[in-house]
C-alpha cells in the first residue's frame, strides 16, 4: 500500500544510442519527483550520452527545483550538448528562471505561444 503513494518519475528514455539520448519529460514536474529524476538524469545510460534531446511538450508544470536538477546535470558534463524541446510557457519561463536557456538550446515553443505574444506585442511595448 505504501508503494503506491512513491512518486513515479515523469522522465521517459525514448532512445538511446550510447551517444544521443532522447527523453521526454511528461505531466506535472513537482518537487515530490526531483530524487527519481535525479537518480534517472544521472546514471547510465543517460550520463554517457554525449547529446540529450528532450521534449517537454507533454510537461504541464515544472517545479523550480527540478529544472535545476536538469541545469545541474548539463553543467556537470559540459561535454553534453543539452536541447529542450517544445516546453510550454510556464514550464519555459521556469528553465529560464533556472538559467537553462545559458547551458542548453530552446527550441519549438509552442505555435499558439507566438500568436499571443503578437497579439498582446502593443500592451508590452508600452511597458
Amino acid at each position: 500500500m505504501a508503494a503506491a503513494h512513491l512518486p513515479v518519475s515523469p522522465l521517459v528514455v525514448r532512445a538511446t544510442d550510447g551517444r544521443r539520448a532522447e527523453l521526454a519529460l511528461t505531466g506535472d514536474i513537482g518537487a515530490e519527483v526531483l530524487r527519481p529524476l535525479e537518480e534517472r538524469l544521472g546514471a547510465p545510460p543517460l550520463s554517457e550520452a554525449d547529446e540529450w534531446i528532450v521534449d517537454m511538450s507533454e510537461a504541464t508544470h515544472l517545479d523550480l527545483a527540478c529544472a535545476y536538477a536538469l541545469l545541474r546535470v548539463a553543467t556537470r558534463w559540459p561535454a553534453t550538448a543539452l536541447t529542450i524541446r517544445g516546453a510550454r510557457r510556464t514550464v519555459h519561463r521556469t528553465l529560464r528562471h533556472a538559467g537553462l536557456d545559458t547551458a542548453a538550446v530552446m527550441e519549438d515553443l509552442e505555435v499558439e505561444e507566438d500568436s499571443q505574444d503578437s497579439e498582446g506585442s502593443g500592451v508590452a511595448e508600452g511597458r
